[in-house]
């Protein structure tokens, strides 16, 4: 089987998770397809209420422009009216914030992952850790 699978998005998570804990962070991970639909959502304890929902949010768009969420804070920036209107055009999916990372399988998008709970910085550091050690460098692995 090739492709984003539950298996691989609770592995992720379960990486997440363990980097998270060894950084002494509370935090919520999600794990999206390709089209931004959820496969996979955690909230560690003590983390945050909000921080599911946030996660989400980063995953979904670093999944729908394949680019890290932060990418569209950059934009964002110079760009308020344009992003208030895909946050609205989006029910509010559209999160441009430092978290989120698209996930590329067999040379495809397969999805993304985001993080909450933490600085930006953090939540991104923990998603890239996680994706480095389940699929290896740059968030990218060939499967069969």
């Amino acid at each position: 089987m090739s492709g984003l699978t539950l298996e691989l998005a609770r592995s992720l998570i379960e990486a997440a998770e363990e980097e998270a804990r060894r950084q002494e962070l509370r935090l919520s991970f999600a794990v999206v397809d390709a089209g931004g639909h959820m496969v996979a959502l955690a909230r560690m304890d003590d983390a945050d209420w909000i921080t599911p929902e946030v996660a989400l949010g980063k995953a979904w768009t670093a999944a729908a422009f394949r680019a890290p969420s932060d990418a569209q804070g950059q934009k964002a920036k110079d760009l308020v009216a344009f992003a208030g209107s895909i946050s609205a055009a989006t029910h509010g999916r559209y999160t441009p914030q430092v978290g989120g990372l698209p996930l590329v399988l067999d040379g495809a998008p397969a999805g993304a992952m985001g993080a909450s709970g933490a600085t930006g910085q953090e939540d991104e550091a923990v998603v890239r850790a996680a994706m480095e050690r389940v699929v290896g460098g740059s968030s990218s692995r060939t499967t069969t």
